[in-house]
């Protein structure tokens, strides 16, 4: 179940709307539940953490809005850092497995996770996909959330930081319209800065409001496209994979 929503990802037939977010506010057994179901999933998140740290895997939680590039920009990072590094990935979504063959492609390992109406995966459902890969040998797993800037935020899954990505066709407001997602970020990844000269796009003042949600966000201007910054995005990466080496 959501907190923000009431999804159930076990109900592939659910529904809801924003009548619903009144009945939970209104309704204390149900924000009782809420707050069970947080504590569930943060106890397991503790054991996904303490698994990667372990083993000495850098983990990540990519998150983004649907169509941000944020699959894209996955790919093109796998390509080029697979033979530096051992990486795995899992992918969410709530339906088929699409971006799961695309990342197959790269020769990387993946795990697919379909949610069905769930808006978000959870460390239960993480703490699943990982049996699937050898930790002993991994380096960095990079799990794609499901395209939200709402539930996943609320969700820990084990991973040492989440990473959001904005494209800059989304509007520089977004992080003041989702601030708990830009606030619970390490780094926000401005995808498709090719596309700047054709959009009415202030960066400047998009950078003014996440760092206003955030003062302490990494912030890196990048083409999943043309691959413009994601050299900085790769040398990020290195640093702090280097702080977990065993």
């Amino acid at each position: 179940m959501c907190i923000t929503c009431g999804c159930n990802p076990e109900d592939t037939h659910h529904h809801h709307g924003h009548h619903q977010h009144r009945e939970e506010v209104a309704n204390p057994r149900r924000i009782k539940v809420e707050e069970d179901i947080l504590a569930r999933n943060n106890l397991l998140a503790g054991a996904n953490r303490a698994l990667f740290e372990a083993h000495g895997v850098f983990a990540l939680n990519l998150v983004s809005s649907p169509g941000s590039g944020k699959t894209t920009l996955l790919e093109r990072t796998l390509r080029e850092l697979r033979d530096r590094f051992s990486i795995a990935v899992i992918e969410g979504d709530q339906q088929t497995d699409h971006d799961a063959q695309r990342i197959a492609a790269t020769g990387v390992p993946v795990r697919q996770i379909n949610t069905g109406a769930g808006c978000h995966l959870d460390a239960h459902m993480v703490g699943h996909a990982l049996e699937h890969f050898d930790l002993h040998r991994l380096e960095f797993l990079f799990v794609e959330n499901v395209g939200n800037l709402v539930c996943p935020a609320a969700f820990d899954l084990g991973e040492a930081y989440k990473v959001v990505v904005l494209s800059v066709t989304e509007g520089e407001d977004k992080p003041l319209k989702y601030p708990q997602m830009f606030h619970a970020a390490e780094v926000m990844l401005l995808n498709k800065v090719d596309l700047l000269p054709h959009l009415e796009f202030d960066v400047g003042r998009c950078i003014e409001l996440a760092r206003h949600v955030n003062p302490q966000l990494t912030i890196l201007e990048v083409s999943s496209k043309t691959g413009a910054g994601m050299t900085a995005w790769y040398d990020w990466l290195a640093a702090e994979a280097g702080k977990r080496k065993r």
